[in-house]
């Protein structure tokens, strides 16, 4: 198994040589060793560990809730998985209605908030 460097990391990732440093200092990452100049050497299977981190950043997780994905903490991908999508789709939910606030807003020609709040029309004054 032939070590990476920092700079064959973060560009066989895709992240920039801050991140690797980070997510090292945040407990993402173990400490790499060490060359005798003192450069970090990352075993090949970070640049994996990296690429399901930031599939798991896309999917709304938080790298506190991936840490313990990456860790043998429980609870497992399933059961967060599944709260996951129940957070998504509450704020779904939430734009949704902010959504169609809007559109009723720009419906009922609302340009100034507190002179269409005391219309019947107005969708913001309920």
């Amino acid at each position: 198994m032939t070590a990476l460097r920092t700079g064959e990391v973060a560009e066989a990732a895709g992240v920039n040589r801050e991140t690797l440093r980070y997510y090292e200092r945040v407990g993402l990452l173990a400490r790499p060793d060490r060359s005798l100049g003192g450069h970090r050497l990352y075993p090949r299977e970070t640049v994996t560990v990296i690429r399901v981190i930031k599939a798991a950043q896309r999917l709304g997780f938080s790298l506190e809730e991936i840490g313990e994905l990456l860790g043998a903490r429980r609870p497992g991908l399933g059961e967060r998985a599944v709260v996951k999508l129940g957070e998504v789709e509450a704020k779904i939910a939430d734009l949704e209605v902010v959504r169609d606030t809007l559109r009723a807003a720009i419906t009922a020609g609302c340009d100034d908030l507190v002179a269409c709040s005391h219309t019947p029309a107005c969708p913001l004054s309920s």
